[in-house]
């Protein structure tokens, strides 16, 4: 991945009208953790369903920041390569707790966050369409469309699995690899190829932000409202109202708001708190689940 000239200076930093983009990230993370307490602790039943409500405008906020980060950073090599590791991690310990069943707590449940698996697909798409408008079209072609692929020719090697050993073993080194080293947008559950789509078409779209909002609201509504209902509107005891208090993905579409209040400042940046509390508070808030489990259990 190149460096970039201008497209990479720092952002302004002074006080302007809107939110920046710590702004943006702080109130990310804190519906993020919302979120993640009622998915963590809900075997209780005391934490409302409105704390997951409000977390689906989380996702949405961080990929937009996402993408601004990655057009504004100076190391485009080096923003990779941290967020792959924090998804190479998390995904190594996704692949035991789901095959190897280690770690997993006694009600079979185990964390699947995965959300550094989807940036670490988007950002070599997003250096691959620079590199396109670059006219530099083999590189960008390879970066833009193996990503994508890639789940296609997994699922060719995997199929051919015969029941030996030794297919067994190759199977299990594909889906180590697909968590890990060479992530599968299949695998993702807190995302996957309709959060990439939106992060390709934010990004696509990052210089005209009428545009941008306009296509995020689209496609957020395509793939989980519109599709969503389609498939459940079949289910013979399906209520409408169902869209609003269970199958509530599409209530990410509000994060357009805050989206269209970015100033285009960084702000403080405070970059390192958010690599690490990411990882941090997902096994911390597993591990209170767990021992809270065992105490009501």
């Amino acid at each position: 991945m190149s460096h970039v000239s201008s497209a990479s200076l720092p952002r302004a930093g002074r006080a302007q009208a809107g939110l920046s983009d710590t702004t943006l990230k702080v109130l990310a993370l804190v519906l993020m953790v919302m979120d993640h307490i009622h998915y963590f602790f809900g075997f209780t039943g005391l934490i409302p369903e409105w704390f997951s409500m409000l977390g689906r405008l989380s996702a949405p906020l961080f990929l937009f920041c996402t993408v601004e980060g990655f057009a504004h950073t100076h190391d485009r090599r080096r923003y990779f390569w941290r967020i792959w590791g924090i998804s190479a991690g998390m995904g190594l310990l996704q692949f035991l707790m789901m095959y190897a069943k280690i770690g997993v707590r006694p009600d079979g449940f185990f964390p699947v966050n995965a959300i550094c698996m989807n940036y670490a697909i988007l950002i070599p798409i997003w250096q691959g369409i620079d590199w396109l408008r670059q006219k530099r079209i083999l590189p960008g072609l390879l970066a833009v469309v193996l990503p994508l692929a890639w789940p296609f020719l997994f699922i060719i090697l995997y199929s051919t699995a015969d029941g030996t050993p030794a297919a067994w073993l190759l199977d299990s080194i594909l889906a180590a690899l697909g968590y890990t080293v060479l992530p599968v947008w299949l695998f993702i559950i807190d995302g996957g190829i309709a959060y990439i789509l939106i992060g390709i078409a934010l990004y696509l779209l990052r210089s005209r932000r009428g545009l941008q909002a306009a296509a995020y609201v689209a496609l957020t509504m395509l793939f989980d409202f519109v599709l969503v209902y389609r498939q459940l509107a079949t289910m013979p005891d399906f209520q409408f109202s169902q869209m609003f208090t269970q199958y509530y993905e599409w209530f990410g579409v509000l994060s357009v708001i805050p989206m269209l209040l970015y100033n285009g400042t960084r702000g403080r940046g405070m970059k390192t708190l958010f690599y690490v509390f990411y990882p941090t508070h997902v096994y911390a808030l597993y591990a209170l689940s767990w021992a809270l489990y065992l105490i009501l259990h």
